[in-house]
């Protein structure tokens, strides 16, 4: 399932509040969110407590978590993360809106059951969910569990190999409700920086060998909901998360938040002693992945990308990656690299001045320095 699964614009509309709150425009917001992401100023952690700040890294493509991190992390290095995989400290699953993401092994065994009936609602209302109608899914999900437990296979493998015990039911499909019921974890190389190789799956408490308990409760994701990516809607939590209740949520908890208001009279949800910096604090040019936390997980998100330039981000069914110019979406970029030479293309989306201009072009070779540390020519080109 893609990470268009979950549509962004099917959120209930939230009435609005009293207009003597305290309201928070966008550059606010977009101040607040810079802050809590580690993108005003690179943070002097290691990786896992940045994965756990920021409830993971979607990840599914190889790079995106590298860059994401290196966008945030002070000294960090792609080995830093890389190792956290072999050494089964951190692991990639499918978690919130059904996508690949790479978490800490402990944020694993705490999210997945938080977000499992999300998943499996996401699975029965796609187009796999049509084709298996009438399947009995748990003894479908026994059936798979007891195959991994021999040995890793593919998505597809499991497919091929089970399809035969439930007739009438494609191995596409089976492949998908297994990903869906089970916690279906990305085995190394897959993931590794600069390697590669077939998605061989085990499930998350063999990899582990750790039992998946009850997991964090709606409240406690949340309260680390907010602390990552507030102050922000009940639509917007639910955006990201795939919940339901945003509503009931945050009014249960309300006696425990901070509450505001947007430059649409709509109320705004906060944990206590969060960063609300000065709106006009310098923010520095960043360089983000596609799919990054911080420009996907609102459903309004205007706090870094205007509607406009969101559109202009599209590719297919995902999104061209972005750099940020005082803390905004500014126009996106891409890397070719080639034996001996890597270009970097940047295609901004509007004006931009001399400065901004020359700090891209600092940053990006920096960012080429990532991704090819052998090639003899690094280029940093913007195009119209």
């Amino acid at each position: 399932m893609g990470a268009r699964s979950w549509h962004w614009g099917r959120v209930p509309r939230f009435p609005k509040v009293p207009s003597d709150a305290t309201r928070l425009g966008a550059r606010a917001l977009n101040r607040a969110l810079l802050a809590r992401q580690g993108l005003l100023a690179r943070l002097p952690q290691r990786a896992p407590a940045m994965l756990e700040q920021l409830i993971g890294l979607q990840a599914q493509n190889t790079a995106s978590p590298y860059v994401a991190l290196w966008s945030r992390l002070d000294g960090f290095r792609v080995e830093d993360l890389s190792r956290l995989l072999r050494t089964r400290r951190a692991v990639r699953l499918a978690l919130f809106r059904s996508t690949v993401h790479l978490v800490t092994a402990r944020d694993a065994l705490a999210l997945r059951p938080a977000v499992q009936p999300a998943i499996e609602r996401a699975l029965m209302a796609s187009q796999y969910g049509r084709r298996l109608r009438g399947v009995d899914l748990p003894a479908l999900a026994d059936a798979g569990r007891a195959l991994l437990d021999r040995e890793p296979l593919t998505a597809s493998q499991l497919g091929e190999r089970l399809a035969p015990r439930f007739p009438g039911v494609d191995s596409e499909a089976i492949g998908y409700a297994l990903r869906g019921h089970l916690a279906l974890v990305q085995l190394p190389p897959r993931g590794v920086w600069g390697e590669g190789g077939p998605p061989r799956c085990a499930t998350l408490e063999s990899w582990l060998a750790r039992a998946i308990g009850e997991g964090a409760s709606q409240q406690a994701l949340l309260l680390r909901y907010l602390a990552a990516f507030g102050p922000a809607t009940a639509a917007d939590f639910q955006a990201w998360s795939g919940a339901r209740g945003g509503r009931a949520l945050v009014e249960g908890l309300r006696s425990r938040l901070r509450v505001f208001v947007d430059e649409r009279g709509l109320e705004l949800y906060d944990v206590p002693r969060a960063p609300l910096p000065d709106p006009d604090t310098p923010a520095p040019v960043r360089f983000l992945p596609e799919y990054d936390n911080a420009f996907i997980a609102h459903a309004d998100r205007a706090r870094i990308v205007a509607p406009a330039d969101l559109a202009r981000m599209r590719a297919g069914n995902g999104f061209l990656s972005p750099f940020l110019v005082d803390g905004f979406v500014a126009g996106t970029w891409k890397i070719d690299v080639e034996p001996t030479r890597a270009t970097l293309t940047l295609r901004p989306m509007g004006k931009l001045s001399a400065g901004a201009r020359v700090e891209l072009e600092d940053e990006g070779a920096r960012l080429l320095a990532l991704f090819a540390p052998e090639a003899s020519r690094a280029d940093v080109r913007f195009a119209r």
